[in-house]
Parts: structure tokens; C-alpha cells; sequence
């Protein structure tokens, strides 16, 4: 007999004589009630054991984490607040698990403390509702790609191009560390090890995509990135995962409609896919306010926030007009910013970006055309020639979201840029070959997966929204 999923079991159209259900002990109490979850829904189905009729040491082997198989009848239930429960006939236990040693008991545990657990962390509510919101938006992601006729790009993870210029990359060898081959000058020679040349994991997919866009036309990918930052923060992670449209032929405008839909269409999405997941989610958040101090705590609720995403239009500001504003600004002139604005061309932080969407716009913002010197050297240079048409999307309570660009589509005006900033023409002459033969105006930008869900579920560390979160000093599990 083949088992059926809790969740359609709780959604049931009516009781059943015969129901088959396997899952995890959530609680099993007074002998009698599990609680059992097989991970397809937030909500547990109560089931209601014989006790009588059970032998004594099958009951002792029902304990938190075991797994179970139970057969018996779907009725209506006795208890407030559950529309079915099981009232069981026969049950196996197909897995023990120690109650004096399993980590994850029904009581409120620490985040921390489900970092060092991240292996079990899932069986809990919160994790639960988080990987199954990251799967949906997942899901999302490519069927919004899919559906609008773009083409799917796998492109490399090891690569011998810094996208960003940033030069925080893990390299990749096969040399032996601890004889290391060297050229005549005393340098490690390269050219002996497996690929012949100096190779890293890649920060980014979008160098690649852009040779693929200028053939077939709309492409994205959606895989995994790296940074070796060496940064502890809640916002940071060393591996991650990219989502990266490119699209031939389309500007700045194009490309901030573009993002301002994408981002529109997987939040609403995974609203109505994963209700019951967020309802537990914004529930948790609430929680967790109550402990912060009355200005620390957010103004709206977790569904109010994505709610005013897809309920506003995104506001677009140009960024010197961000900056008249951020100077102007009552925090500013007050120094209550912890970064003050002086002057033109500084660097937007978060405590910045969220004060235009939360206090002054109370709306998304796309900040457009920042200073040259402060966005990546493959931006399109406006005839100011001081500004690049870059745009950031920013989001309340997590500041910036997305960044894209137009990109510097003219061969001379890229060179040029290159040269100035120490770029290896010989390294990224692939790269340039798509300025020399057919070359167009074309667009994209980058949203880091883990800032989407984190936007969504409400977390607040980036730690939390990802399976097993690679940081400095930890590569567990």
C-alpha cells in the first residue's frame, strides 16, 4: 500500500476508512498522541494510538525524531484547531531515535545553536518552512525565465576571469602545496598545473552569460558563486547562488522593467504556493520582535512587507538625486547615520539605501547612473563621463537586493577602461571578441538567491536561509 503525504491528508476532502502515512514523531504525549510531520507541510496530523492494545515497548520507542509507519482511519478530529487526525490501527517504528541524545527537542533552541546542528536544524518548524520557501522560489525563478523565452546557461564554475575586479577568489590547484613548481624569476609556474594557467571558483556567472546573450538573445543562470571575504556579518557568505539575466538589445529602462517584473512574479508566486510556511514564518518574526527594544522593531509584519513590494511601484531615482536627499535628510544633518553623506560620489550603505525606501519614498527604489568609479569597469559610461548606467534595486529592511547594469558595449570606451584600472586585456580577450564582431547595446543584472529568501522568510542572518552556509573558519558538514 502506497502512503500518502500529510499534507494532502490535511487537506482531505473527507475522512477515509484506510489511510497509510509514514513521517517523523514531532511530540508523542500521555501515551497517546503523536505529532507526526513528514516534512510536506508546515502543519503536523495528530495521530491517536491504541495504547491499550500496543505493546509496552513499541510505545517506549515512540520518542521525538523517531520515524514511524502508521496505518489506520482518517476522521473527523475532537480537538480544537485541526479539521482531521488519524486514528491508528497498527504502527511500525522503521527508525529509533534516542531521546537522551537527539539534538532537536520540542522546545525553542537558539540559532547558534542549529548552526552547529544544520545537519538535523530542517527537522524543525522554522527550517522547515525556510527550505521549502527556497525550494518554491527556486521553482519560481526558472519558470519565469522559461516562460518569457529565455535560455537557460550553465556557465563555468572554475574560471581564470575576476568578474568583479575584486580579487577575493578561492583558487583552484592541483600543485603541490608544499612544492610548488617556479619559473626561473622564483614565481609559481602555473602552466604546470592542470589547467595550464591561474584558475579560481568564479564570483560570478555574467561574463560568460553576455557571450551567450549575444547569440541567443535572452539567457539566464542560476548557480553557484564564491567569495573568499574574509567578513563575519550576517549578509555574508562565501559560497552562494546567482541569478543572472542577460539580455541582448535591451537599455537601463529595459533592464530595470525587467527586474522590477521578475522580482514581482517570483515573490507573488511563492505567496500563494507557500501560505501556511509564511504565516509560520511573519507568526515567528512577531515572536522575536517583542524581545528588541520599541525602536528596533519593524514597522510591518513579514506578509505586509512583501505585500508593499508587490502592491507599489518601484520608485526610480537617479543616484546624485539620492544624494541631495540622504544629505538633506533629517538622520544626516543629526548624525544619526553611522556613514554621514558629505559629498557626491560616496558609497551608499544599507542604513542609506533603507532610508529612501522605508522614511522617504515608503516604497522599492531603483537608484540609477552611479559615479564611474565606485561600480565594476563593464558599465556603460554616460556622456558625463563620470556616471555608468548602473542600477540597484532596494528593498525595506534589507537595503539593496539586485544590481545590474547596461553594459559598456563599445570596444574602445571597454578598453580604455580596462587599461586604467589594470585589467588584463590577453586575460578577457574572449570577452572583448563580443565588442569586436556584432556588437549591441545589452543589459543584465545579478540577485543573490540567499538575499531573495532572506527578504522573503523574514530571517535575518544569511546563515539561516541556506542548507549549510560556508563561512570563514567553518566548511562543516
Amino acid at each position: 500500500m502506497k502512503h500518502t503525504k500529510v499534507k494532502e491528508l490535511l487537506n482531505s476532502a473527507q475522512t477515509l476508512q484506510e489511510v497509510y502515512v509514514k513521517g517523523w514523531v514531532r511530540t508523542f504525549r500521555n501515551n497517546q498522541f503523536i505529532a507526526l510531520n513528514d516534512g510536506s507541510t508546515i502543519n503536523n496530523i495528530q495521530c491517536v494510538v491504541d495504547f491499550e492494545n500496543t505493546p509496552a515497548d513499541t510505545l517506549k520507542r515512540i520518542t521525538t525524531g523517531a520515524a514511524v509507519a502508521l496505518k489506520g482511519s482518517l476522521t473527523e478530529s475532537k480537538g480544537a484547531g485541526q479539521k482531521y487526525e488519524i486514528q491508528v490501527r497498527s504502527l511500525e517504528i522503521l527508525g529509533d531515535s534516542d531521546p537522551e541524545k537527539f539534538p532537536m527537542q520540542p522546545k525553542k533552541h537558539t540559532l547558534e545553536f542549529l548552526r552547529a546542528n544544520a545537519h538535523l536544524r530542517v527537522r524543525t518548524n522554522a527550517f522547515g518552512a525556510i527550505m521549502r520557501v527556497r525550494s518554491v522560489l527556486s521553482f519560481a525563478v526558472h519558470q519565469y525565465f522559461q516562460e518569457k523565452g529565455f535560455v537557460y546557461v550553465n556557465t563555468p564554475v572554475i574560471t581564470g576571469a575576476d568578474a568583479e575586479g575584486a580579487g577575493e577568489m578561492f583558487q583552484v590547484t592541483s600543485l603541490p602545496l608544499d612544492n610548488l613548481p617556479r619559473t626561473e624569476e622564483g614565481h609559481i609556474d602555473y602552466k604546470k598545473d592542470f589547467f595550464g594557467k591561474h584558475t579560481n571558483l568564479t564570483v560570478s556567472g555574467q561574463l560568460e552569460g553576455e557571450t551567450f546573450a549575444m547569440a541567443l538573445g535572452q539567457i539566464y543562470t542560476f548557480g553557484p558563486t564564491f567569495r573568499a571575504e574574509n567578513s563575519n556579518t550576517s549578509r555574508h557568505l562565501a559560497e552562494f547562488w546567482m541569478i543572472e539575466p542577460e539580455v541582448a538589445f535591451n537599455d537601463l529602462d529595459d533592464n530595470m522593467d525587467l527586474a522590477e517584473d521578475f522580482i514581482q512574479y517570483v515573490i507573488k508566486y511563492t505567496m500563494d504556493k507557500c501560505a501556511d510556511d509564511l504565516k509560520f514564518l511573519e507568526g515567528r518574526l512577531l515572536e522575536e520582535e517583542k524581545s528588541k527594544p520599541q525602536a528596533e522593531r519593524s514597522e510591518m509584519t513579514l506578509l505586509e512587507k512583501l505585500n508593499f513590494v508587490l502592491e507599489n511601484n518601484f520608485k526610480r531615482v537617479s543616484y546624485t538625486e539620492a544624494i541631495d536627499i540622504l544629505k538633506n535628510s533629517t538622520p544626516n544633518k543629526k548624525k544619526k547615520f553611522q556613514y554621514i553623506i558629505e559629498e557626491w560620489g560616496a558609497d551608499l550603505q544599507s542604513e542609506h539605501e533603507r532610508f529612501l525606501v522605508e522614511k522617504h519614498f515608503k516604497c522599492p527604489v531603483i537608484l540609477y547612473d552611479y559615479p564611474a568609479n565606485i561600480k565594476a569597469f563593464y558599465m556603460r559610461l554616460n556622456e558625463d563621463g563620470k556616471t555608468v548606467r548602473a542600477m540597484d534595486i532596494l528593498f525595506p529592511g534589507i537595503g539593496e537586493i539586485v544590481g545590474g547594469s547596461q553594459r559598456e558595449e563599445r570596444y574602445d570606451v571597454l578598453v580604455e577602461k580596462m587599461k586604467v584600472l589594470g585589467i588584463d586585456e590577453e586575460e578577457l580577450w574572449w570577452y572583448l571578441d563580443t565588442r569586436r564582431f556584432g556588437t549591441a547595446v545589452h543589459s543584465g543584472f545579478g540577485l543573490g538567491f540567499e538575499r531573495l529568501v532572506l527578504f522573503v522568510t523574514g530571517m535575518t542572518n544569511i546563515r539561516d536561509v541556506i542548507p549549510f552556509p560556508r563561512t570563514p573558519g567553518n566548511a562543516e558538514f
